[in-house]
Formats: structure tokens, sequence, C-alpha cells
């Protein structure tokens, strides 16, 4: 069992100082958009994943007032584990940089990840906690590029396998080196035949991230179908195909030989390009109903609730390898269906741990919890106690004096680590 028991954040975006308490069990965070909820939900997922689900760049999640007065941003975590306490705190230093960007961001943040006061790498933190996240922009995962549907599966894997994660980390770093061989190869400042030895790193690593992926996604599938025809019926036939960009096999060593293969045949290509086009950065997926690729034919409808089920199909994964259920956090996830639909998804989320969710319309949520959830309203960056019918309390549920106090003890934590 993991949970989430304390948030406290530092000048992360408009939530300048909070300090909150988390329980296991389902919390709603409801109130008027652009009031800090979904900040909430983005600190607990970069303590789980160790990065933004909403930022291009991490810069963005410091305060800008706090940027420019050089004061550090801190997302700072308490989390219960198998009997044990982690103390897990993200922090990003605001760095000078010499001209602005195109959104007048003159500064770069310098990242620091810290787990019981030991400096960690985002490899390492990734794993510690679980998360899966649901949010309205999920319909990309079915109606959006391939690239979106490759982070999603990379995510899932990296968080269920750091055997996989290191993989494919030293995949990206050798396509990265074998593009840039090729633009040199391009320009006459170096031979094809130096291809050789980035293309056995190629093979051997993107031959494993292929047949892992082959794999979860046998598993995936499987989920993924039957809790679409959960929410949706048995009327629509739901199936799902993997798309790799080199010919699967046997096994994995007959893959590092179709991979060979279509490598020597992209060879003219690639020196053109000049990129590499084969192997795992290349891959895709596509969900088919009634034989239509939903990629292309799905209504708004069908994409919400196929997302839907993948999210839950990720989540059945991640508890089935780990051993224990991720934290599931809803963003704005609940509109846009009917009530009969939104309860047949909550009950299956809530069957995990901790589930937190935000929304603007409370009715979309106490209808089916009523008293079995904990509800707070935010508003202007605090967070106020409620009840399920919206009357909230007189007081924040974390007072600025104690905030601040936090927010140094949290900057202090990191300080003594060094």
């Amino acid at each position: 069992m993991a949970y989430l028991s304390r948030l406290r954040l530092t000048n992360f975006r408009n939530l300048v100082h909070l300090d909150v308490g988390l329980s296991p069990g389902v919390t709603v965070y409801y109130g008027p958009n652009a009031q800090g909820k979904t900040t909430l939900l983005e600190a607990v997922y970069l303590l789980c994943i160790a990065r933004s689900f909403r930022a291009d760049n991490e810069r963005e999640v410091v305060n800008f007032d706090a940027a420019k007065a050089g004061e550090q941003a801190l997302v700072d975590g308490t989390i219960e584990k198998d009997g044990q306490r982690l103390r897990v705190i993200v922090g990003y230093q605001p760095t000078q940089r010499t001209s602005q960007d195109t959104n007048g961001l003159a500064y770069n943040v310098r990242k620091e990840i810290r787990v019981n006061r030991l400096r960690r790498t985002a490899g390492e933190l990734i794993g510690e906690v679980n998360a899966v996240l649901f949010s309205a922009a999920d319909i990309e995962l079915i109606q959006g590029p391939p690239s979106g549907r490759r982070r999603f599966l990379d995510i899932v894997l990296s968080q269920a396998d750091s055997v996989y994660l290191k993989g494919l980390q030293r995949y990206q770093r050798v396509v990265q080196q074998r593009n840039q061989l090729l633009r040199l190869i391009r320009d006459g400042r170096a031979q094809g035949d130096e291809l050789a030895y980035w293309d056995d790193e190629l093979v051997r690593e993107g031959a494993q991230i292929t047949w892992r992926r082959y794999e979860a996604m046998r598993e995936l599938t499987a989920a993924c179908v039957r809790h679409h025809e959960d929410l949706s019926g048995p009327e629509e036939v739901l199936e799902v195909e993997y798309r790799p960009s080199v010919r699967l096999a046997g096994d994995v060593g007959e893959v590092e030989d179709n991979f060979r293969e279509a490598l020597a045949a992209a060879g003219h290509r690639e020196r053109a390009m000049p990129v590499t086009a084969v192997g795992p950065h290349r891959d895709d997926f596509s969900l088919h109903i009634d034989g239509a690729d939903m990629g292309v034919f799905a209504s708004r409808g069908q994409a919400r609730t196929l997302a839907l089920a993948l999210r839950l199909a990720e989540a059945e994964f991640l508890a089935s390898v780990r051993g224990e259920g991720p934290v599931v956090l809803f963003d704005d996830a609940l509109s846009e269906m009917d009530s009969s639909r939104r309860h047949r998804l909550l009950e299956k989320a809530t069957r995990y741990e901790q589930v937190l969710i935000t929304t603007t319309d409370l009715d979309q949520v106490n209808d089916f919890f009523g008293a079995r959830a904990n509800y707070l309203y935010v508003s202007n960056g605090e967070v106020w106690p409620s009840d399920k019918d919206g009357n909230v309390g007189d007081k924040p549920v974390s007072g600025q004096e104690s905030d601040q106090h936090a927010g140094q003890e949290t900057g202090k934590a990191i300080d003594e680590s060094a």
C-alpha cells in the first residue's frame, strides 16, 4: 500500500505557500477554474513521475514573482509506503540567462530531487509510488499523433520496470548519437562504415524495448477491451493493434534480426533525411471498433470512452506488476459523460488506495460519493474544508503563517542534505 499523506508547496505556480494533509480514499478538490486545483494534482504527479504533465519547460512551474527574486520552487511530499515513510522533495532553483525567450522568461531552472535527504535522479524516483492521470486531454491518446501513444507506453512501462526505463534512456542516447553521425555523413564529414557501432547499439537496445512493449500491450489490450465493454456496453467490438516499426517474431533474438534487415533497407532514406528511420521511436498502436480506426473515425464521445478504458487498463497493469495500486488522479476528466457512465468509471477507479479528483461541478461527484469522500474547496491558491453540499469552512486548511514555516523547513531540508 502506498499513498501521499502530506503535500507542501512553495512558489509552485500560483500556490505560493501551501501545506495540506492527504489521506487514503477519495479527496475531491472543487472550485472555479484557474484557482489551483490542477496545480495540486500536477504537484502530486511530479512527486511520482518526476515531471510535470502540463509544462513544456520546467521553469514554467516556478512562480513568476519568486523566479524574478531568485527564490526556488519546492514540491515536498510525504509518502507512506509498506509501513515506511518517504519524504520526497523536488526543487527548482532559477538560474540567470543572458536573454529572454519568446515568453519573456529570462531564466532557466536547476532541478534537484531528494528522497529522505539523499540526492536522486528522476529515473531513481520513478516507481517509488506510481500514478495514473485521467485528463480531458487524454482524447489525444486516441486522435492525436503517435508520439503521445509512445509516451503513454513509456510512462506505463517505466513505472512498472526500472530496467525498461534504463534501457529506454540508453536507446534515446543512441538515437541522438546516430542521428548526429548521419548528418555528418550527409555533409561529407564522416564515413558510412562508422555507423556499424551505432547500428549494433540501436538493434540491441531497440529490440528489447520493442519486445517489452509487445508483451505489455497484450496485457493492456485485454484490460482495455474489458473496461471499454463495461463502460459502453457489448455493442461495440474493440480491437487494439500494436504497430512496431520492426516486424515482430517469436522471440527478442528474431526481433533483432528483423531490426537489422529493416535498417539495411532504410539506409539510403536515412542518409537523405538524415535521421534514424527505424526503431521503437517510430512505433504506434491503434484502436479499432468494428474494424474502423478510431484515430480517424471516432466521435468525441467514443474517443473519450476509449481513453478512459486505456487509463483504467494502465492502472490495472501497474497494480498487477507492482503489487500495489497507483495513486489515481482525475483532472477535470468527468465532464461530457452521462451519470451512468461516470458512476461506472468511478466505481472502477475508487478500488485503488488513493484517488484525487478535481472538478468545477460538485454535482458530478457527490451524487456518487456522498459523504464517503473528503471535499476541499480551492480558491485563489488556498484550500478550504467543505462538505459534500458545498458548505465551505471559515478558515483554510493551512494558514499563511504555518505555510511559510513549512516552506522554510522544506528549504532547510534541501540545504542540510547538500
